[in-house]
Formats: C-alpha cells, sequence, structure tokens
C-alpha cells in the first residue's frame, strides 16, 4: 500500500534543485556586487568653480532726467525760430517766437496810461494797473516758448510763417545727464531691497553692462493688471554711454549682494566616516582621502566650504541611482533665491 507524499527519489530530486538555484542566486549576487562596485570605482567627479549672485531681476524702460514738451501758450504766427532738433541749449533760452504785436501794444499803452495816473490818480487805481500790467507782461511771454532747463531738443518740428493754436506741440526737449526707470519689484523681494543697491544694466542697443543703483521704493505696494502685488522702484544711471537714449528697453539685476565663488561638485562624490566628510582625490592613478566640510548646494550638489581649491578630480563615493545614501550637514544653504553662473568649468563627469 503506498503512502501519502512525495518519494525518495522526488524529494532528492527538489532537494537538488533548490540547491542548484540557491548557487545561482549567490552567483549572480556576487556579480552584481562585482559590477556595482566596478561602477562606482569607474565613476568620477570634477570640482569647479561657480559665481552664486543673490540678484533681483528687473527690466524696463530708461526715461530722461527731464523732458519738456514744447506747446504754444498762445494762438498765432510763428516769426522766428532760434533752433532746430539735435540743439544743446540753456535754461531760459527762446527757442520760438510767436508774433506778439497786440500783446506788445497792450503793454505799452498800459504804460503811458499808468505813468500818467500816478501822477493825478488814486492809489487804489495804481495797484490795479499794476495787476493789469502783469497779465499783459505774462500774454507777451506766452508769445515765447523757452526752454526750462539745460538739454537736448530731442524733435522740433515747426517752420516760421506756421499758424499755431494754444496747446499745439512742436517738439520735445529732454535733459540726458542722467536717466531713470520704474521697475517692478515682487512683493516676495521687497524685503531684500535698500536704497543705494548696485544695478547692472544690460540693453539691447549697447555691447556690455552699464551700472546703476537704487534710487527709491514706495511704502506701499500695488496690484498689477496681471493680479500680482508689486512695489515700482526708482533706478537710475548716472555715466550714460551715448549709444543709449531715453525710451530704450533693458533687462537687469539689483545686487543685493556681492557675488559669491562656489566650489561645485556632486554630492555622490562625498563620502562619511565617523560623522565626518570625506573626498577621495585621484591623480596618478593614485586615491587620497582628504577631509572636507560641505554644505548642500542645489539638488543633487555640495558646495565645499574646505578642504578643497577647485578643478580636483574625486572618485564616486555612492552610485547616483542610490539617492538616500549620503546625507549632507546644513551650514549656511545657499538662497534659492541666488543664480549660479558657471565660471567657465568642464563638464562634471566623464
Amino acid at each position: 500500500m503506498k503512502k501519502n507524499g512525495l518519494s525518495k527519489g522526488m524529494k532528492r530530486a527538489l532537494a537538488a534543485l533548490i540547491a542548484v538555484v540557491a548557487v545561482a542566486l549567490i552567483v549572480f549576487g556576487a556579480r552584481m556586487a562585482v559590477v556595482s562596485s566596478r561602477k562606482t570605482d569607474e565613476v568620477t567627479y570634477r570640482v569647479r568653480k561657480e559665481i552664486y549672485e543673490n540678484v533681483i531681476e528687473i527690466a524696463g524702460t530708461a526715461s530722461a532726467a527731464k523732458e519738456q514738451t514744447l506747446q504754444a501758450k498762445t494762438d498765432g504766427t510763428v516769426i522766428a525760430v532760434y533752433a532746430k532738433e539735435g540743439d544743446v541749449v540753456k535754461k531760459g533760452d527762446v527757442l520760438l517766437q510767436v508774433d506778439d504785436t497786440t500783446q506788445v501794444y497792450n503793454l505799452a499803452k498800459l504804460d503811458y496810461d499808468l505813468a500818467s495816473t500816478r501822477i493825478t490818480g488814486a492809489a487804489q487805481q495804481i495797484k490795479l494797473m499794476e495787476v493789469q500790467r502783469a497779465s499783459l507782461v505774462q500774454k507777451v511771454d506766452e508769445c515765447k516758448i523757452i526752454a526750462t532747463f539745460d538739454g537736448v531738443i530731442a524733435s522740433f518740428d515747426v517752420d516760421e510763417d506756421d499758424y499755431l493754436e494754444a496747446k499745439d506741440s512742436i517738439g520735445t526737449l529732454v535733459d540726458k545727464s542722467y536717466l531713470t526707470a520704474k521697475v517692478e519689484i515682487a512683493e516676495t523681494d521687497v524685503a531684500k531691497l535698500a536704497v543705494g543697491q548696485k544695478v547692472q544694466f544690460s540693453f539691447p542697443a549697447y555691447d556690455g553692462t552699464v551700472e546703476g543703483y537704487v534710487v527709491s521704493f514706495p511704502a506701499i505696494g500695488e496690484v498689477t493688471s496681471r493680479g500680482a502685488t508689486v512695489i515700482k522702484a526708482t533706478v537710475r544711471i548716472d555715466d550714460v554711454p551715448e549709444a543709449i537714449l531715453p525710451n530704450f528697453s533693458f533687462t537687469g539685476k539689483i545686487q543685493i549682494t556681492e557675488p559669491e565663488t562656489k566650489l561645485v561638485v556632486e554630492r555622490y562624490a562625498i563620502g562619511h566616516e565617523k560623522g565626518s566628510a570625506f573626498v577621495e582625490i585621484l591623480e596618478n592613478g593614485k586615491a587620497t582621502k582628504v577631509a572636507v566640510e560641505v554644505e548642500p548646494y542645489g539638488t543633487g550638489y555640495v558646495n565645499v566650504l574646505s578642504g578643497l581649491s577647485g578643478g580636483e578630480v574625486l572618485k564616486a563615493q555612492s552610485d547616483a541611482g542610490k539617492s538616500g545614501r549620503m546625507s549632507v550637514s546644513v551650514r549656511g544653504a545657499p538662497k534659492s533665491s541666488g543664480n549660479r553662473q558657471n565660471a567657465g568649468a568642464p563638464p562634471p563627469r566623464f
């Protein structure tokens, strides 16, 4: 009578199969460990220098220091033009004269009457005529267009014998001794802003950067048409290159702190031993262990605070595919709002 269960032969076959599978798994694991070890050993990283900038990005349009719209103040025929487009003029210069025959006559007649009244008239009447005289003097002055500051005539479109009506615009006078602009600053960056901070401007019309500074900013924000809350800071350029004119567009950066040079390398090049960080510098086929101090720098990188000088080739200490194998002690991690600029370093991996 047969007993239930496997026969002795079947048991021996099953045991042999299990043994073969176990050996295969051990061999496979060993091979994978060797491959992983070789993979890590073959990977290297180069320490490179980057410039870290803590800045606020801006954009806008430059405006002249002063601007005067040249407008007629009275109706009349132009009898003299004393300037042209591009002329440099001084404050008080007469740029244009409108026929003032009537106004001059009225003023002269009043002066004659006033002289007679001073002899025989009452004091109240003399006072009234003096007020009238001031009004007539103003009307004579309104027949001229006068520069209100030193500047350059940016546009001037008028000729003799043209007839002007009051408030007709015939040109523009600008003071280009410096340029200003209003720029939007996001509410999240306002706390960093300070009067006097350096500003680097870049103009499409100019090859190079131009330095300026923050002049002022209001104590109240405003909401833009986009729904963003901002303040509008005033920035200024004192040394204006000739190639840059009012109403030219620009982009720029308000410098919050001085740029810093960082020594950056992938975090997988950092090893830990007894709570201290180290790297292995590869040179002439040999690896030299060096103690370092590091801090996090963006995603997947560290900034080396001490122990290296830049350019070193480091041996990988962990596989980049295993993201949780290294922790870095935090020491003054850089602000996320700053910009990183690679200072001409070679590719990080090779």
